[in-house]
């Protein structure tokens, strides 16, 4: 049975991590410097603040912690609000779920202004019915909490309630909290995807032949 989905965004829903990879690179080039090879990597693991420090020591920037870290949010921002594209196949899965009438919502660990920026640009932000974030939750997707309060917004059981996500974590959370869950490929958990592949109920290598997840997930 599927009463209610949550949706997580980045990897998911939105193409996003393209500029998490590339981040380091976006914001030298808009400062006229060249990136060195292989920053996007040695940044990814990193905080921005981190990342901020990396960048002054090893690029010589004269700027505080404070104003580049500012200067990445910056780059985000404007990612999210102009560029980000959506995955293929995601609007054709939204759209059946709201025929089916089955309610869903957001649960990301991103950024609530950015999420929101991209999802009314991308037109697709009225078909949920709130945005829950780990910052305005107060725990991460190691913990189940998230994925509690949008079930409590859809007021549906966990057994009733799937769970798109791309990172291993994250479907192991709500795997373990009760929640059907559907894992989406992304390239950024390539790392993981034997566990991903193990732990979810239902693998989507791509967003499309809706019938045959709904007839699968309808059978779970």
């Amino acid at each position: 049975m599927i009463k209610g989905v949550i949706f997580d965004v980045d990897g998911v829903l939105l193409n996003s991590m393209p500029v998490w990879e590339n981040l380091g690179e976006l914001y030298l080039n808009s400062l006229g410097i060249q990136a060195e090879k292989g920053l996007g990597e040695r940044l990814f693991a990193m905080s921005m603040e981190e990342g901020a420090d990396y960048l002054i020591s090893h690029y010589g920037l004269e700027k505080t912690p404070e104003e580049i870290v500012e200067g990445l949010a910056k780059e985000v921002r404007e990612f999210y609000s102009d560029k980000v594209p959506l995955k293929e196949g995601v609007r054709q899965y939204l759209y059946e779920f709201k025929e089916r009438k089955v309610p869903m919502v957001i649960a990301t660990s991103g950024d609530r202004k950015n999420t929101e920026l991209a999802l009314k640009r991308l037109k697709i932000f009225q078909y949920f019915q709130g945005i829950f974030t780990s910052s305005g939750i107060g725990s991460g997707k190691s913990q189940p909490d998230i994925y509690f309060a949008a079930a409590l917004q859809l007021d549906t059981d966990p057994e009733d309630t799937w769970v798109f996500e791309d990172a291993y974590h994250a479907l192991r959370t709500a795997k373990n909290a009760g929640f059907r869950t559907a894992a989406v490929y992304d390239q950024a958990s390539d790392r993981h995807l034997a566990q991903i592949w193990k732990t979810a109920d239902i693998y989507l290598p791509e967003f499309k032949d809706f019938e045959i997840f709904w007839k699968r997930a309808s059978e779970i």
